[in-house]
C-alpha cells in the first residue's frame, strides 16, 4: 500500500481556495445578511483573487516615526512610500510590488502609526491590514515600550506570522546593540521567535566626511550611508521560501474563520429580529381574537391554533421547518412547563373569560382587553421558548424545557409587557366594539 503523500503548500492553498469559494457561493445566506456584510464579502473576494494569483502580502506595523516607510523603501531599493518627519503622514494603507524577490507577486504594505493623531481609527485600519497580510513586520527603534507590547499582542492575535525589526541601528554601538537585542528577546518571549528578531538601518543619519584632494586639501561634507536591510531581507526570503504558500493558506483560513463567526452572528441577529416581529404579530392576533370571542372553550382552541401556526413560522425563520404534528408536540412540552410555572396566570385568563361574557359597555372592552393581554403575554412566552428551542438546533439544552421557560419568565418584565399588550389590543378593539 503506497505511503500517503504529505500535505504541502499547494495542498494548503487548494483547501483555502475551496473554503473561500464555499463562503462566497453559499446561497443559504439570507440577502439581508449579505447586504450587512457587503464589505467583508468584498474582502473575501479580494483574498480569493490574491490566492489564485499567488500573491503574498507583507505589512509593516509600529509607532509613528520608527522608520516603517523608510524600511519599505530600503527593501524596494526606491522611494515609493513617504518618509515625512511629520506625525500623521501615513494616513491610510499603501502598497507596492517587491520586484526583487525572485518568485514575484510579493507586495509590501505601509500602515499608519499606532499612536498617530485620531489613533483609534488608524489603529483599526492597521489592525485590519495586519489581519489580511501573510507576514507582518513589527518595527521598533529601541527598547520596546508598554504601548508597543500591547499592540504587538493585538497584532499577534490576528497575524499568523510576525517578524520584529529593530530599526535605526546606526544610532547604537555594538555593546548597546547586543543589550537591546537581549532585552527584546526577553520581553517578547512567547510572541516572537528569537530568529525572527532582526536588525536594520533603513535610513542612516548623515555623517560628516572629510575629503582630501590630490593636493592634500581637506573638505568637510555630509553624506548619508547606504541603508542596511540585508539581515531583514534574508530573513524574509527564508520565510517565504520555506513557508510562503502555507502562510498564505493559513492567513486565508484565519480570515475565513473570523468571517464565518461574524456571518453566524449576523444571521442569528437578523433571524432574532425577524422572529421578534413574527412573535409579536401572533401575540397581537391572538390577543385580539381571544378578546373578541366570549366563549372560553373557543378562546382556548383559537389560542392553540395561533400558537401552533407561530411555532411553524418560527421554524421556517430559523431554517428548521417542522410540521403541524411536531409543532403540537413542542407546544405540549411548553404548555406543561407553563401550567406548572404560570398557574395563576392561566386562572386569570379563565376568570377574565367568564367576566367578559356577562359584562356590558365599557367594562366589556376593558375586561376583553385584560383577557387579551394575558393571552398576548402567554403567546409571547411560548414564542420565546420555541425560539430558544430552534436557536439550539431543535434542542432544549442541558437544563431541559423547564429551565428554558423559567429563564424566559425571569427575564421578562411582566407588568410592562401586559400594559403594552393591553394598549395595543384596545387600540385594535375600539373601532370594532
Amino acid at each position: 500500500m503506497p505511503e500517503p503523500r504529505p500535505v504541502d503548500g499547494d495542498d494548503h492553498l487548494a483547501l483555502a481556495r475551496e473554503s473561500l469559494r464555499d463562503l462566497l457561493d453559499d446561497q443559504r445566506v439570507p440577502p439581508p445578511v449579505r447586504k450587512a456584510l457587503s464589505e467583508e464579502y468584498q474582502q473575501l473576494q479580494v483574498l480569493l483573487e490574491k490566492i489564485e494569483q499567488g500573491h503574498i502580502h507583507i505589512a509593516v506595523f509600529g509607532r509613528v516615526s520608527v522608520g516603517k516607510s523608510a524600511l519599505l523603501n530600503a527593501l524596494l531599493g526606491e522611494t515609493r512610500f513617504s518618509t515625512s518627519p511629520l506625525h500623521g503622514e501615513t494616513t491610510r494603507a499603501a502598497h507596492a510590488r517587491w520586484q526583487e524577490y525572485d518568485a514575484g507577486g510579493v507586495f509590501l504594505i505601509d500602515t499608519p502609526g499606532i499612536n498617530e493623531v485620531a489613533g483609534e481609527e488608524r489603529e483599526q485600519l492597521a489592525h485590519d491590514v495586519a489581519s489580511r497580510s501573510d507576514l507582518v513586520m513589527f518595527v521598533v527603534d529601541g527598547d520596546i515600550t508598554d504601548t508597543e507590547i500591547k499592540a504587538l499582542r493585538q497584532v499577534k492575535g490576528v497575524a499568523q506570522r510576525l517578524v520584529l525589526v529593530l530599526n535605526k541601528m546606526d544610532r547604537y554601538n555594538q555593546t548597546d546593540r547586543d543589550a537591546l537585542l537581549k532585552t527584546l528577546r526577553q520581553r517578547t518571549t512567547g510572541l516572537i521567535q528569537p530568529q525572527d528578531i532582526v536588525t536594520a538601518s533603513a535610513q542612516p543619519a548623515e555623517r560628516i566626511v572629510i575629503l582630501v584632494d590630490a593636493d592634500g586639501n581637506e573638505t568637510e561634507t555630509r553624506r548619508r550611508p547606504q541603508p542596511d536591510v540585508n539581515r531583514l531581507r534574508e530573513r524574509i526570503w527564508d520565510i517565504l521560501k520555506a513557508e510562503g504558500k502555507t502562510m498564505a493558506a493559513l492567513n486565508a483560513g484565519l480570515f475565513a474563520g473570523r468571517f464565518s463567526d461574524r456571518l453566524t452572528k449576523e444571521i442569528v441577529t437578523i433571524r432574532r429580529e425577524v422572529a421578534e416581529k413574527v412573535v409579536r404579530n401572533y401575540c397581537l392576533g391572538k390577543g385580539v381574537a381571544v378578546a373578541l370571542n366570549p366563549i372560553p372553550i373557543a378562546d382556548l382552541l383559537a389560542a392553540v391554533a395561533t400558537d401552533a401556526a407561530m411555532v411553524v413560522h418560527l421554524g421556517r425563520v430559523y431554517g428548521l421547518p417542522i410540521n403541524r404534528g411536531e409543532a403540537g408536540s413542542l407546544l405540549k412540552t411548553i404548555f406543561t412547563q407553563l401550567m406548572f410555572l404560570m398557574g395563576t396566570v392561566w386562572t386569570m385568563n379563565l376568570v377574565a373569560a367568564a367576566l367578559k361574557g356577562v359584562s356590558l359597555g365599557l367594562s366589556t372592552v376593558v375586561t376583553a382587553g385584560a383577557q387579551g393581554a394575558v393571552a398576548w403575554y402567554g403567546t409571547y412566552v411560548v414564542g420565546k421558548a420555541a425560539e430558544q428551542y430552534f436557536i439550539q438546533g431543535k434542542s432544549w439544552g442541558e437544563g431541559g424545557p423547564k429551565r428554558v421557560v423559567q429563564d424566559i419568565l425571569d427575564s421578562l418584565d411582566r407588568e410592562s409587557l401586559l400594559a403594552q399588550a393591553r394598549d395595543d389590543i384596545l387600540a385594535r378593539l375600539k373601532p370594532l366594539l
